[in-house]
C-alpha cells in the first residue's frame, strides 16, 4: 500500500495516513516537506528526496532526520538534476557535498552560514554578504567570543555609550529588540 501526504489535505485525512504508515499497514509514503519536522516513525528506514539541489541545508538535514530512528539500518538518497547547461550550480553542489560528508547538525549549520552568508539580524534578507564591518563569523570566532564576554561589563560601565553604538548600527530597527 502506498500513501500520499501533503499540506492541503484535511487534518483528519493526514492523521489517518500517518496512522497507517506509523502502524506499518502502509509500506510507502509519498510526501511533500510537510513531514520535515515533528514526525517520528521509528520503522521508516528509507527516504528518497527528489530535486535535493532545490532545498537548503537545514531542510535537507531535517528531512534526513526522519529516517534512522529505529533499530533497522536506514538510508537517505538525494536525487538531483543538472541545470539547462548540464551542470549543477556551485551552491547546490556545496550543499549536497555537505550532506554527503556529515550528519552533525552543528557542522551543517556552520556550512550553511559559509555557503549562504548570515543575511540580516533585523531585516528581510535571509542570505547574502556579511554585514559586519569588523568581523567574519567564520574566521573571527575568538574575537567574537571575547566581545561577548566584555560586552556586559561595558554595558554596566557606560550604558549611554552602548545606547549610542546601538543607535548608530541599527537606526530605527533597534525598536525590534524590545519585542
Amino acid at each position: 500500500m502506498v500513501g500520499l501526504l501533503h499540506s492541503r489535505m484535511p487534518v483528519p485525512e493526514k492523521k489517518a495516513v500517518m496512522s497507517l504508515f506509523t502502524g506499518g499497514q502502509m509500506a510507502v509514503l509519498v510526501s511533500t516537506t510537510v513531514i520535515e519536522v515533528g514526525v517520528d516513525v521509528p520503522n521508516a528506514s528509507l527516504m528518497v528526496i527528489e530535486h535535493a539541489e532545490r532545498f537548503g541545508l537545514s531542510q535537507l538535514h531535517q528531512l534526513r532526520g526522519r529516517v534512522g530512528r529505529g533499530a533497522a539500518a536506514s538510508a537517505c538518497v538525494l536525487l538531483y538534476a543538472a541545470g539547462d547547461n548540464g551542470r549543477l550550480g556551485e551552491t547546490a553542489r556545496a550543499r549536497l557535498k555537505a550532506m554527503a560528508e556529515t550528519n552533525d547538525g552543528f557542522e551543517i549549520a556552520r556550512r550553511d552560514l559559509e555557503i549562504r552568508g548570515p543575511g540580516e539580524f533585523l531585516g528581510a534578507r535571509q542570505s547574502g554578504a556579511p554585514l559586519l564591518r569588523f568581523a567574519d563569523l567564520g574566521t573571527d570566532t575568538q574575537l567574537l567570543e571575547w566581545a561577548r564576554e566584555v560586552a556586559p561589563a561595558m554595558l554596566d560601565r557606560a550604558p549611554h555609550l552602548a545606547a549610542q553604538h546601538v543607535a548608530r548600527w541599527l537606526g530605527g530597527k533597534s525598536e525590534y529588540l524590545k519585542a
